[in-house]
């Protein structure tokens, strides 16, 4: 069986996830959620002309021919309690930053140019119309699109919804995770080591990894390499939206993942990519429920998730940008030449003496040196057959 090529594999995966499901949740607690319906002004921003400054709000055409001349001071316009009146010619209102703006003057001078006494106020420049203000609608206009659909919210765009008077946001529903590890050899952290036992690691990472995008995510702890045992636990697992299992995926004399999830009416797409790490990677399907079995190998199960499951999940959740950010950067130092598999170098990203950020490749390519993946800020996408690259040369990176 030839090996799948990466972006083949991602095509795949897209083509069985559903439309997203909208729901409409609170503005307090939408921070990382995704939009399905577009957010829309329901103001202008400011909905007045407002100050920007403190100082003095004025007409300029009364110092068009004394740029020194006092005007009288005729009341006080504050963030929540503006002036009531018009402003005459010859008058001067005191006014704060936000304020707003009384109806005649066109003009705010900052209160460092000012020299006020006796009711009166003059200024050290010529004051200019429009300055120091701003105009209603600035910001935003009512009624414009402020994010739209498939916009991932941050801390920032939340403020920005809190400002257009949106208590409520309609986002994607996040699916229910379930997570499961395979395999005789695994010990959960804290165990007493036998001579032939490891310690399970790739659930300690999958599960915050993935978390941001789920409602939940469960833990279904480790599956013994039995076809029995193992079909219990996945028939739990395949409750949810969607199952990722570890270890067992390929096609040796105990990786009977694959066949137990057969039997229990999982349809295999496909189960090896041409990439490195990460080669013994499966996608099926049961129903609607999405079934990834990942590498056992720590480094291979961790590239996998955030080279084809964050970008699920970012689609599931109708992310405008399923594929998450990506970087060309320049290399700290050359880049060996590649196989016939694409390659997820792991890297670091540093800044130059001369300022320059640049990404470089770590040496260690084991899949399961895991100490080398947790120093890692990036991968570096190197394309299959790359004759390798020399030190400066700009290459493609995910960050981490």
């Amino acid at each position: 069986m030839s090996l799948l090529p990466v972006e083949q594999a991602l095509e795949q995966i897209f083509s069985r996830i559903p439309a997203p499901t909208p729901e409409t949740v609170p503005l307090a607690e939408a921070n990382g959620r995704t939009l399905v319906a577009p957010l829309l002004a329901a103001h202008s921003q400011p909905p007045f002309n407002a100050s920007a400054m403190d100082g003095y709000a004025v007409r300029a055409a009364d110092f068009a021919e004394d740029a020194t001349r006092s005007v009288q001071l005729v009341g006080v316009s504050q963030a929540g309690h503006g002036f009531a009146g018009t402003l005459q010619p010859g008058q001067a209102v005191r006014i704060f930053t936000g304020a707003p703006v009384p109806r005649g003057a066109d003009c705010v001078i900052m209160q460092e140019l000012a020299t006020a006494s006796d009711g009166a106020v003059k200024f050290s420049e010529r004051p200019t119309a429009g300055r120091s203000i701003r105009p209603t609608g600035n910001d935003f206009r009512s009624g414009a699109e402020l994010l739209a659909i498939g916009t991932r919210l941050t801390p920032y765009s939340l403020a920005l919804a809190a400002a257009a008077n949106a208590p409520t946001l309609t986002v994607a529903r996040r699916p229910a995770i379930s997570v499961l590890a395979t395999g005789d050899e695994l010990v959960l952290p804290g165990a007493a080591l036998a001579p032939d036992q490891i310690v399970a690691s790739n659930s300690f990472g999958l599960i915050p990894l993935l978390a941001p995008f789920a409602s939940q995510v469960r833990d279904l702890g480790i599956a013994r390499d039995d076809a029995s045992v193992l079909a219990t636990s996945l028939e739990q697992a395949l409750a949810a939206d969607i199952v990722v299992a570890t270890g067992g995926a390929s096609v040796g004399d105990h990786d009977i993942v694959q066949d137990v999830l057969k039997d229990l009416g999982v349809e295999i797409d496909f189960w090896r990519i041409n990439m490195r790490p990460g080669k013994p990677l499966m996608f099926g399907t049961r129903g609607s429920t999405l079934v990834f079995g990942l590498p056992g190998n720590p480094v291979s199960a961790m590239v996998t998730a955030t080279v084809f499951l964050l970008p699920a999940l970012r689609r599931w959740l109708g992310d405008a940008n399923p594929l998450g950010a990506r970087l060309l950067l320049p290399l700290a130092e050359p880049l060996p030449a590649n196989t016939a598999r694409r390659h997820f170098q792991r890297a670091t990203i540093e800044t130059s003496g001369t300022g320059v950020t640049q990404v470089r490749p770590i040496s260690e390519t084991d899949s399961g040196h895991t100490s080398s993946l947790a120093r890692a800020q990036a991968l570096i996408v190197q394309p299959e057959n790359d004759p390798g690259q020399p030190a400066g040369a700009t290459v493609e990176v995910i960050p981490l």
